[in-house]
């Protein structure tokens, strides 16, 4: 046991780095996680080859590498490289349809695809379809067990308490086939490594396991806050799986703390959460206690909201959060919230694939790096700084990215996917062993996110010409746009600023009146994606449209800005969105009226099957 607890020791070291403080001795079962994790970013070259020659061998037979690529059953890296291509969702799309209707062949995977699971991005202004298999979710979950004894590296005693986590199943479909579709943390939530798993005391939550499978945004919420709150002395970390998600939990405490104090004075649950399984789970925790009721009553009936997290839940010592790529703009509010707590942004994931750890869990939000996990799939990079427009023959492996370089990630799956683009810029920071660390920079092509919505140029530009022709018949048009994503408030909601046009001697203002102004809001949220209407109808994560009209000649003054700070008159053009505050505080400064969407768009659970 002495050799044991030398090599742990080793090992922990080589996690933690020379600046960390030493933690408590740790459990055998953590050392073999972090064992893992050193054997497998120590070699990282042999380890990707043999990933490689797995999934070729399991795929082998698949019509995708036969009829496609021609790769007659080769396994070696040279002939992957040689003939098979870069693929797109659109390429696969003819392949994945599919077997959303029914055929079984072996067509992408040589397993049968157990599901689909739904991405956020979305093509023809649809979720895309990644199809998955059984031993998926043994990948995902292995993943999932390295979290917590990478954090108790930095924050140890965390098997002392539990976690209040805000956690949420959405809709899901089937196809015409009969395979569900649905996002990829509602798949685990509802699988039995999640349901019927093991006690861990690194994850232990306060949310019963009935609370967060209940698919009513409003009794899932109620239920895991009131259970939050009645184990507030046990809470040692607080979260979601965004940022904005925790904060949608912080507004809807400051929307129903007088209910929810109510309910615990009582111990009895409002009538408004109706789930059966959901009221029995509740019931467990659920006692009178008057003493917590008046807490709860005292913190948030003053209207002071700063460091309500720390008020309510005292022995927080961090929060659990993605505040990466779109979800950092909500970090100061994060920070407003919590009394300045560390932010912990501890995996990197995406529905195609589970891709690896931050090793170094508690730094700064700008300093987050991902360990890219080599036994999770096959990782190709395609360099951004070539100006090609991308070639196959540009691709690097994982062990030859350059420090300091950005890629597009590009993915091989045991599922099927073959050298898929995923869309993702990563840029290289550094090496944990032979492993690279890298930072996400932004997915390609988005110009605005609230939460998992994601928004392109194309999309945007759409949406504006479809509102822009309810006015038409009123002389007036639309001569330039911007927009940004608004996140003072909660939920978020997209802001789209408009300098218009009016024929003939009327003002803009006096062409256009505030309904149709209203209508073009909602006009613009029928003609965006499925996700972004999902998350305003079903998931009340996104807020209504809002519509800026500002007067004319102002985006003259946003071009003369821009070159008073060295932009070129000639190549200058006007940003789709805008992220820089003097920018937005010349726009907000401008603005003639503001218009909200008087209503939800439409939206149904259904997945479209026609082109």
């Amino acid at each position: 046991m002495a050799v044991m607890a030398e090599v742990s020791a080793t090992t922990g070291a080589a996690l933690r780095g020379p600046a960390s403080p030493a933690p408590a001795p740790m459990k055998e079962s953590e050392a073999e996680k972090l064992r893992f994790i050193e054997e497998m970013t120590s070699d990282v070259d042999a380890v990707q080859e043999r990933v490689l020659s797995e999934i070729l061998a399991r795929n082998a037979e698949t019509e995708y590498l036969v009829t496609k690529c021609g790769l007659a059953g080769a396994t070696d890296r040279a002939t992957f490289r040689a003939k098979v291509p870069m693929a797109t969702y659109e390429d696969l799309q003819p392949y994945i349809r599919r077997i959303a209707d029914g055929d079984r062949s072996p067509i992408l995977s040589g397993h049968p695809v157990s599901e689909f699971l739904t991405s956020s991005g979305t093509s023809a202004g649809e979720r895309k379809l990644m199809p998955t298999i059984e031993d998926e979710l043994n990948r995902r979950t292995l993943l999932y067990s390295l979290q917590m004894p990478v954090m108790n590296l930095y924050v140890p005693g965390m098997d002392k308490g539990k976690a209040l986590h805000f956690l949420f199943v959405k809709s899901e479909t089937q196809t015409p086939g009969g395979l569900a579709a649905r996002p990829v943390l509602t798949s685990y939530y509802k699988s039995s490594h999640f349901k019927n798993r093991p006690f861990d005391a690194y994850n232990n939550y306060t949310s019963p396991t009935a609370a967060i499978l209940c698919a009513d945004a409003f009794q899932s919420m109620y239920a895991q806050m009131v259970c939050g709150l009645c184990q507030r002395h046990d809470v040692l970390r607080v979260g979601a799986v965004f940022a904005s998600g925790l904060l949608r939990a912080i507004r809807f405490l400051q929307l129903n703390w007088e209910q929810l104090a109510a309910d615990i004075e009582a111990g009895a649950l409002t009538p408004r959460v109706t789930d059966p399984s959901v009221r029995e789970a509740v019931a467990e925790i659920l006692r009178p206690d008057a003493d917590l009721a008046e807490v709860i009553r005292a913190e948030c009936s003053s209207g002071e909201w700063a460091g309500i997290i720390t008020r309510i839940w005292p022995n927080t010592k961090y929060l659990d959060v993605i505040v990466t790529g779109a979800m950092a703009q909500y970090i100061p509010t994060l920070k407003h919230y919590s009394g300045g707590l560390p932010m912990a942004c501890t995996m990197y994931a995406s529905s195609e694939c589970y891709f690896g750890l931050n090793l170094r869990p508690m730094c700064d939000p700008s300093e987050v790096s991902y360990t890219l996990m080599p036994n999770m799939c096959y990782f190709e990079f395609l360099p951004m700084d070539t100006g090609s427009g991308g070639d196959a023959s540009e691709l690097v492996d994982l062990a030859r990215v350059e420090l300091g370089r950005e890629y597009e990630l590009v993915i091989t799956t045991y599922a099927g996917l073959n050298r898929y683009r995923v869309g993702d810029v990563l840029q290289v920071t550094g090496f944990h062993n032979a492993a690279p660390q890298f930072r996400f920079v932004r997915r390609k092509n988005v110009l605005l996110s609230i939460e998992s919505d994601k928004t392109d140029e194309a999309e945007l530009q759409r949406a504006v010409e479809r509102a822009s022709a309810l006015f038409r018949a009123h002389g007036a048009t639309v001569v330039e746009y911007t927009s940004q994503a608004y996140t003072k408030s909660i939920p978020g909601h997209y802001v789209i600023y408009w300098e218009l046009l009016a024929s003939g001697a009327k003002s803009p203002g006096a062409a256009v009146d505030r309904e149709t102004l209203d209508r073009c809001c909602l006009e613009m949220e029928e003609a965006l994606n499925s996700v972004y209407r999902q998350s305003r109808v079903a998931d009340g994560s996104i807020g209504p449209l809002e519509i800026r009209v500002v007067r004319p000649g102002t985006f003259e003054e946003l071009m003369d800005y821009a070159i008073s700070r060295g932009a070129s008159i000639n190549q200058y053009k006007v940003p789709r969105c805008v992220t820089f505050p003097p920018i937005i505080e010349l726009l907000d400064s401008r603005v003639v009226s503001s218009n909200f969407s008087p209503a939800l768009p439409h939206w149904t659970p259904a997945q479209r099957n026609d082109d």
